[in-house]
């Protein structure tokens, strides 16, 4: 195997003799090794396991003693003893080969000494001590100091003991930020130092100021353990102050790579085969302390692409546990975009609205969250059902806003044949038909690719057009522009009404209609588009007929009403039709199918079967009887 260089290495690759990594390989039995991760059976000459890198039921991984190796031939990882160390630990090649060579008490011997590299390794090697000494120290403050006492009375009150603060290793930072710089001078750590771990930032006028005050602190681990980083819980409310802080980034921490509890939960996410990702520290620390021990957390950062890698490694599951509130569905939207583009399958959990993990697992306790993760649902059933019950679906023009955000998202799995699957299963549950949807997947993927390829700051900010459906809006323009059509359309209430669920931009034909409005009058009709939203005055002013005289207008009303209600029942027709290929359709849901179908048949029949394309040309050619209901139009209430 060809090994590359690690920027995050201790040392640099060519100090390690070849010598010393032949000796290290010698002295290490793969098969021994790969078998005190995971279990292995033996299959003729070689070894077969569950390989640990993607989930499987049938073994696909193989372990060769005589060549003293492995392939997996599901997802093709393979190499050496040093590979397979590497991969599942996340450690650079030189940690790995120092950590086998230790295990085998075999010295390391360096070819030559690297000036720069043994300098980087001391000042690594110094913010390590530090973090992990300044965390003994806080934590002994915790613990014993009395000038701590409320920070202690603050986890006892959050339900949590001395055993938690062990085994988290939390503590306290005073307010007074002498007292952790006096400590510091005693165990020789310098200003530099200080800086440079992120715990003091550099005056201007010179000094340090201690970046944490009167906090509880949280330890930030990397892959392996070590302490990298912390993060700092408000103990007494300060609106001035984040609820949170974490340290900067370091050469120790990159926030876009490092996640909470993940050195802790990274087998556990194998076995479980799926990862809990929690808004919070303090959730994901409440998880692991009742048992549920595949929680995780992000720091400070929504979920990135390298989380979504870094998980990928040990999981193709992902269960979002967020806040039920705006901001908690934001998070759970852009989490689900970074994970899907991973193929990371998402599920969500819902959880009741002022509880995080923390209070719930104190109130209902683990067997009642463990209920709550059992019953996450799909992302897209998550999301559709929440628009369902915030009016996402309650007309056409709300459930096309809906039907384009299913798209943008469902354009971010990379899956083709997982994104058809969700796509079929969405037009379904939006009432609308497959290829529809297919459309609007393909117009997101494009502009996707296009912002990709566009720096953001050359990308033009332009104003949103509401989407209408063409034949609704040369129907408003008729009624803003032609008197007798306006009176004309203002009789067809139920028509109108009807087609709301299938055709979008009838609430702003609504609204044209309500209005007190002289259509004899330009300036009246600019004055009245003036009050409508640019939106709205920009998808309008698309329309071809806008400027346009339009002869016989009554007539050409009546025509475009009768093309409106074909267009509606083709709509009828085609989201029928994807309900019906549904798989597994018991007879009580079949048969109200069938008979909508009959009757949608029948209705079209009455109309000559037509197929209804959007042809303004052919508006004008033929005169189809009016709509047999009638009404005196009055704008309706809002729905609720």
């Amino acid at each position: 195997m060809l090994y590359t260089p690690d920027t995050n290495a201790t040392l640099p690759l060519a100090q390690i003799s070849q010598e010393t990594r032949i000796k290290v390989l010698e002295a290490t039995d793969i098969v021994d090794l790969i078998s005190s991760y995971i279990p292995v059976k033996r299959a003729g000459s070689a070894f077969k396991a569950n390989c640990p890198f993607h989930n499987e039921k049938t073994p696909s991984f193989h372990i060769y003693p005589q060549r003293q190796n492995f392939k997996c031939f599901g997802c093709g990882e393979g190499g050496d003893a040093f590979s397979f160390v590497m991969k599942h630990e996340g450690l650079s090649f030189v940690d790995t080969v120092r950590k086998l060579a230790a295990k085998a008490n075999i010295p390391i011997v360096e070819d030559a000494f690297d000036a720069d590299g043994e300098r980087n390794k001391r000042k690594r090697g110094r913010l390590l001590d530090l973090h992990r000494e300044a965390a003994r120290f806080m934590h002994e403050l915790l613990l014993t100091d009395p000038r701590a006492k409320h920070a202690r009375d603050y986890l006892k009150s959050r339900g949590y003991g001395k055993e938690m603060a062990v085994r988290w290793v939390v503590g306290w930072m005073p307010s007074d930020g002498k007292i952790f710089l006096d400590w510091a001078r005693e165990k020789k750590f310098t200003g530099r130092e200080l800086v440079d771990s992120g715990i003091a930032v550099q005056r201007e006028q010179g000094g340090l100021y201690i970046r944490f005050r009167d906090r509880l602190m949280f330890p930030v681990a990397n892959d392996q353990g070590d302490i990298i980083a912390f993060s700092g819980r408000q103990i007494i409310n300060d609106p001035n102050s984040g609820k949170y802080i974490n340290s900067p980034e370091t050469a120790l921490f990159l926030k876009s790579k490092t996640l909470f509890a993940f050195d802790r939960a990274r087998k556990p996410i194998m076995k479980q085969k799926a990862v809990l990702i929690c808004e919070g520290q303090l959730d994901a620390l409440a998880c692991h302390e009742h048992g549920i021990d595949h929680a995780i957390a992000t720091l400070g950062t929504a979920c990135t692409p390298q989380h979504a890698k870094i998980l990928k490694r040990y999981t193709d599951t992902a269960i979002l546990c967020f806040d039920a509130d705006k901001a908690g569905y934001t998070a759970c939207e852009r989490a689900f975009r970074e994970l899907s583009s991973e193929n990371i399958h998402v599920r969500v959990v819902s959880m009741p609205a002022g509880d995080d993990p923390d209070s719930y697992l104190k109130r209902e306790g683990p067997d009642a969250f463990r209920q709550l993760l059992s019953e996450a649902r799909p992302f897209f059933d998550f999301k559709i059902d929440r628009a369902q019950v915030e009016g996402g679906l309650a007309n056409a023009q709300a459930r096309g806003n809906t039907a384009r955000e299913i798209a943008a998202l469902l354009a971010h799995i990379t899956d083709p044949v997982s994104r058809d699957s969700l796509l079929n299963h969405c037009a379904t549950r939006l009432q609308m038909s497959s290829p529809d949807l297919r459309v609007a997947t393909s117009s997101a993927r494009k502009k996707q690719a296009r912002e990709q390829r566009s720096p953001k700051e050359e990308q033009t900010v332009v104003t949103e057009i509401s989407s209408i459906d063409s034949l609704i809006a040369y129907l408003c323009n008729l009624a803003l522009h032609a008197p007798e059509a306006r009176q004309y359309l203002g009789e067809q209430y139920e028509s109108l009404h009807d087609a709301a669920r299938y055709l979008e931009g009838v609430p702003l034909l609504e609204t044209i209609l309500g209005a007190e409005l002289d259509a004899t009058s330009p300036a009246a009709v600019n004055a009245f588009l003036s009050t409508l939203p640019p939106a709205d005055q920009l998808a309008l002013q698309a329309d071809p007929t806008f400027h346009q005289e339009i002869s016989q207008p009554l007539q050409a009303a009546e025509e475009a009403l009768a093309k409106l209600s074909e267009k509606v029942l083709n709509k009828r027709y085609a989201i029928n039709q994807t309900a019906l290929n549904q798989p597994g359709l018991t007879s009580a849901a079949l048969m109200p199918l069938l008979l909508e179908a009959a009757e949608i048949n029948q209705l079209l029949g009455t109309l000559g079967r037509r197929t209804i394309a959007d042809d303004r040309a052919s508006l004008g050619q033929s005169v189809v009887k009016k709509p047999v209901f009638k009404k005196t139009w009055k704008p309706r209430e809002t729905e609720g």
